[in-house]
């Protein structure tokens, strides 16, 4: 009989909203010092306004399930629905409003690109911070910490401190350390949104290896592709709900078939971000021009960006991934450079040439991104998903069946 490894019982958890929203004592000093002098909230992320007063929101309403030792899970929905904050309260980041969790082992996460990370300590030492944490011995670590540091390809920094890590460096450190140190359920989210391919690739082979060898994963993507090649089962949560637990490939069905209209138009300021970020820019919307999201073959795609910057910008980039709705990436471009002005809302305008595309429903990834005289990016803002278009076949396409698979490697570009 299979070990039942997790055990979540009618788990709901429901924020606060208003009153108490500081990170920190400092920050909450600083916010009650402002409300004193009737100045506005130092704290608030730019562009944000006050949440209601005493107003509550329902992260997740009485979700239940189980998981076996050796069982490979996915959880997918969109963004804001809970999948994240499920993983916080099985890993203990913060407790139920109701409900009850049992774990029958150590947990291992990665929720967060970094989290657990401290920024001054070189990449070696946050290795061993981490299997503190998790309970290992100093000699336990000492015999894994030469295959985490070849897996993660970063043994160039290792001895660097983490801060001059960048966030594809941050995840192959942070996802090296996680799955070599002894745990018996590993939780991800989302973490393998910056990286690589092959980087890529090699993560998802050795997370089949893990469940390979009876420890439990719980696995958040917007990748359908990833989910499909590693889990066997899938839950989807909607709204703070479990909607489906069960087959992959029904629950990856449902899912798209849930979210296959066109989006022409989207308020994406309080999108969750995928990895670390600057945020010295901030998307706040995103805007077909000219047309409904459906377009014939070689046609552009055109589209406004509204944005907010905490400074002024003068090489600002955007870059563009186009992907199916299952995940698998058809093309990337990048912007060429423009200007933004802090204290404003900016906007810009920018056409894309998909005129390499074969027919299918698609969706664009947005990064507003700046590169320096090296070439060396740093990335300010993005969000996944942030615009859903569909490209109908002609008579042309009607002549070869199973046209959607061979979207992957168009040459895509901005005009």
């Amino acid at each position: 009989m299979a070990e039942t490894i997790l055990k979540v019982e009618n788990v709901g958890k429901e924020y606060r909203l208003g009153q108490i929203g500081g990170a920190t004592l400092r920050e909450e000093l600083q916010r009650l010092g402002a409300k004193i002098r009737k100045k506005e909230d130092p704290t608030l992320k730019i562009g944000y306004k006050k949440s209601v007063k005493n107003g509550k929101i329902h992260a997740l309403k009485n979700v239940s399930f189980e998981a076996e030792r050796g069982e490979t899970i996915g959880i997918i929905g969109r963004n804001g629905a809970g999948k994240s904050t499920l993983l916080k309260l099985i890993t203990g980041v913060t407790a139920p409003t109701s409900g009850t969790i049992y774990l029958n082992g150590r947990v291992a996460s990665m929720l967060e690109v970094g989290t657990g990370f401290h920024p001054e300590l070189t990449g070696r030492e946050n290795i061993y911070v981490n299997g503190a944490i998790l309970g290992m011995t100093k000699k336990d670590i000492d015999s894994k910490i030469e295959d985490i540091i070849d897996f993660s390809e970063c043994r160039e920094f290792i001895d660097t401190p983490v801060k001059r890590y960048s966030s594809g460096m941050y995840v192959k450190l942070a996802f090296s350390v996680a799955a070599h140190l002894d745990a018996e359920i590993m939780i991800m989210d989302e973490v393998l949104a910056v990286g690589d391919v092959a980087f890529q690739n090699k993560c998802i082979k050795k997370m089949k290896e893990i469940a390979d060898s009876g420890r439990t994963i719980l696995y958040v993507s917007h990748n359908m592709s990833t989910v499909r090649n590693l889990c066997k089962r899938c839950i989807i949560i909607e709204k703070g709900e479990k909607v489906f637990d069960g087959d992959t490939e029904d629950a990856i069905a449902k899912y798209i078939s849930s979210n296959s209209e066109t989006v022409t138009a989207k308020d994406v300021f309080s999108d969750k971000r995928p990895y670390k970020l600057t945020f010295a820019v901030r998307l706040s919307k995103v805007e077909i021009m000219g047309g409904n999201g459906v377009y014939k073959r070689g046609e552009n795609l055109c589209f406004l960006t509204t944005f907010l910057t905490k400074t002024d910008f003068a090489d600002l980039k955007v870059r563009a991934v186009v992907s199916t709705l299952d995940g698998v990436t058809a093309g990337v471009a990048v912007s060429e450079s423009f200007a933004g002005k802090k204290g404003e809302s900016n906007e810009k305008e920018l056409s894309l040439d998909l005129s390499d595309l074969l027919p299918d429903k698609y969706k664009v990834s947005l990064t507003f991104t700046e590169a320096d005289k090296n070439g060396n990016y740093t990335d300010h803002d993005c969000v996944l998903d942030a615009l859903f278009f569909e490209i109908l076949p002609d008579e042309k396409d009607m002549a070869y069946k199973d046209y959607n698979i061979k979207t992957s490697g168009a040459k895509l570009s901005f005009i």
